[in-house]
């Protein structure tokens, strides 16, 4: 801009488009989203976790099963669809892959025995965008359902520390996964279920446009912050105070740990690439029982574990009418500034 030329006003910002687990980055540690999603090239990072590659291979399998003609999709296939699906990295040695990849069969061939083949899934690993505001939220939800009309959102997870009702109801992604693929197909998605493979435990949420709303807000003012720092840095903010580190014994599993003094002084040795792996003592993820049928979509599934415990649920609003409110409900974006 020169003297005799005037500023432009009245634009409206830009889209930041964001997803789950960059939000997840934010609030864990500002830096970690720096080095992760902004810094490029990005510093250097540790290679492949196990438990991440056990994660990925189990997640393909039941991809691919679910993509296949349903006259194929047998026990036999997700054990075969294993071994081409398998990731090998992060593991300690041989002997570590090779049981864990016997527990993984276990797991998804339990498993696709509890799901009916003539079942359809509606969507399988289908990405999904939503306009909130002027943030574009997006994520890829693993499986959608269509219940009798009733889309459903099914996340799989495949951690050791299983999962509870509270994570279904406090979830980000979830509550993403929701609202981005109501406005991706523009019908009512409220249900949402977390599948945990190793174990056959389901539990679910069923949320409201009041409880989605809540979820968004509480994003975009996430997602504020994140606009914050970066026009911090863009006007001449150093780079390490507008996204400083959040130091906490949780560094030693930051990809970034090697990267970063403050976590190094907080936790000197990062953990090995296979301790997110339950140990054998630690059988919070045993070889899965039998997995029952997928309950109907009009009863929320029982959990075996006890849920985290939380603070009392707001009131529910009234009950909306079938119709995608949070489409016609969704914030335009942020006045222009003057």
């Amino acid at each position: 801009m020169t003297a005799d030329t005037l500023p432009l006003t009245g634009l409206a910002r830009p889209l930041l488009r964001v997803s789950p687990s960059a939000l997840d980055a934010w609030r864990d540690c500002p830096r970690r989203y720096r080095h992760q999603y902004v810094d490029r090239p990005p510093p250097a990072r540790y290679g492949p976790s196990a438990h991440f590659s056990l994660g990925v291979s189990v997640h393909s399998v039941l991809r691919d099963w679910h993509l296949l003609p349903p006259d194929r999709r047998t026990v036999g296939a997700a054990s075969s669809l294993l071994d081409l699906a398998w990731v090998k990295d992060g593991y300690r040695d041989d002997a570590q892959e090779s049981e864990w990849r016997a527990r993984a069969r276990s797991w998804v061939t339990s498993y696709v025995a509890g799901v009916d083949p003539a079942t359809e899934p509606y969507a399988v690993e289908r990405k999904v965008v939503g306009l909130y505001g002027d943030n574009q939220f997006f994520g890829r939800l693993d499986r959608l359902d269509d219940r009798s009309g009733e889309l459903v959102v099914v996340d799989y997870k495949t951690g050791r520390s299983g999962v509870s009702a509270e994570e279904a109801r406090g979830s980000w992604a979830l509550a993403i996964y929701a609202y981005a693929a109501e406005r991706t197909l523009r019908r009512p998605v409220r249900r949402v279920e977390l599948h945990h493979v190793p174990t056959g435990d389901v539990v679910a949420h069923e949320h409201t446009v009041e409880s989605l709303r809540r979820h968004l807000d509480r994003m975009s003012e996430t997602a504020e912050e994140v606009r914050a720092a970066k026009a911090a840095v863009e006007a001449g903010a150093d780079p390490d105070e507008a996204y400083p580190t959040a130091a906490s014994p949780g560094c030693a599993w930051c990809d970034f740990h090697r990267s970063c003094p403050a976590g190094r002084a907080v936790v000197p040795r990062a953990r090995e690439p296979w301790d997110g792996l339950a140990s054998d003592g630690d059988r919070t993820v045993p070889p899965a029982p039998p997995a029952p049928p997928a309950p109907p979509a009009s009863a929320p599934p029982a959990s075996s574990a006890p849920p985290a415990p939380a603070p009392p649920a707001p009131p529910a609003p009234a009950a909306p009418d079938d119709g995608p409110l949070v489409l016609l409900d969704a914030p335009g974006p942020a006045p222009p500034p003057t």
